[in-house]
């Protein structure tokens, strides 16, 4: 589970959710001036730039950084990870890397979570998380929080690949958008992460007195359907997940400054880079150091027509002629966390911590099962925080 998602207007472009309106409505009148004079300012900008291409060239070629991998490959990047250049790696996660244990992303249309959250009655499927929705209206957030909450899922091969980076000595931190924890349980070291959109490991009162909570304390509430409210002033308790409307944790914006710039190698993994500032955070490397996503499409890239052109747009670049450090392999996370183990000479190794970890995992999960609910974890139909039928969507 992830709160990665982007703040876009749910009304489209402009912003208004005019829904009514036509398509002659929405456009602008420069826009429709355009039309009608036969003027494109895309086209204007092609021929402006095709006419400077030669003056710029030369000064393009010696501006470009020194290219680090031998080849702008998956093979270049595994031959750098295995060189004496390689020894501070930052990896960036979103919630594709998650998936595969049953936890929905957000995007995937049809399976993504914000398809799925029709049951909730939400005036709009971002609201869930919106902070100043949920203090009028906790409750779906907690029916959510129920059903993927942290300690139900097991890591995947990527949270365990991330482990081996860290056992190796080669992980300078995760910078993760999830919240799920999974990358906890999979044994990465706390000093190691980055959890830039907070995390279920604690949670504090919003009410008068900001009281700290445990994530266990915080589990009990939840599954015996009662709203977390804080024992010394009666407040809403919330997860220390970052809402929308929120600030990021301020060790997210310590630690950008302080590791980026040491950077050797970034690995970006399931996420669509689109909520900032974390999407923005692939261009605080240095300018030669190789970047490499992991994800079922292409993420991160700049307006590739304008880079073609040759003006430099920011992101990723994947395919331009002038590409030299940048390479995406599109697959699952765990596709590619696999690859990249086998082609290290890790694999065993992976398959071993999985199925260790997994093992452990599952007795742990027969252990509590097996064991009686205390008196606080007992249902009851009084105790339940079912919204009234009479409750509607509207703000």
């Amino acid at each position: 589970m992830s709160s990665e998602e982007s703040a876009d207007h749910p009304g489209g472009a402009d912003g208004g959710g005019r829904g009514g309106a036509s398509k002659e409505e929405g456009r602008s009148a420069s826009d429709r001036d355009s039309q009608h004079s036969g003027f494109n300012p895309m086209e204007t900008l092609e021929q402006l730039m095709r006419f400077l291409r030669p003056f710029q060239q030369d000064e393009e070629e010696e501006a470009k950084p020194e290219q680090l991998l031998e080849d702008i490959s998956l093979e270049g990047v595994v031959k750098y990870m295995q060189s004496d250049k390689c020894k501070n790696i930052i990896v960036m996660t979103g919630a594709g890397i998650s998936t595969s244990a049953g936890i929905p992303d957000f995007r995937s249309p049809g399976t993504g979570l914000y398809d799925n959250l029709e049951k909730y009655n939400l005036p709009e499927p971002m609201a869930i998380f919106d902070i100043n929705y949920f203090r009028e209206r906790p409750e779906p957030f907690f029916y959510l929080a129920k059903e993927l909450y942290p300690g139900k899922f097991r890591p995947t091969p990527c949270h365990y690949f991330i482990r081996l980076l860290a056992d190796k000595r080669l992980l300078l931190r995760n910078y993760t958008q999830n919240i799920d924890t999974l990358e906890r349980i999979a044994g990465v070291p706390g000093d190691l992460m980055v959890e830039a959109h907070g995390t279920f490991h604690t949670g504090h009162c919003i009410g008068d007195c900001g009281k700290e909570y445990t994530q266990q304390w915080m589990k009990d509430e939840i599954f015996a359907d009662r709203l977390p409210k804080c024992t010394d002033c009666e407040g809403l308790v919330k997860p220390d997940i970052v809402f929308f409307g929120e600030r990021l944790p301020v060790r997210f914006s310590h630690l950008v400054m302080e590791d980026f710039p040491k950077c050797d190698l970034l690995i970006v993994m399931g996420t669509s880079l689109v909520v900032q500032p974390f999407a923005s955070l692939i261009e605080r490397v240095p300018a030669t150091t190789p970047r490499l996503l992991i994800n079922k499409e292409k993420a991160g890239e700049g307006i590739p027509r304008l880079r073609g052109l040759g003006l430099f747009t920011g992101g990723f670049d994947f395919d331009s002629q002038n590409k030299y450090r940048d390479v995406a392999y599109l697959g699952t996370c765990d596709d590619g966390c696999n690859k990249l183990a086998e082609m290290l000479g890790w694999k065993d190794e992976l398959d071993e911590l999985v199925t260790s970890s997994h093992k452990e995992i599952d007795g742990q999960h027969e252990s509590s099962s097996s064991e009686k609910p205390s008196k606080g974890e007992t249902k009851s139909e009084t105790q339940k925080t079912s919204l009234p039928k009479s409750e509607t969507t509207s703000k």
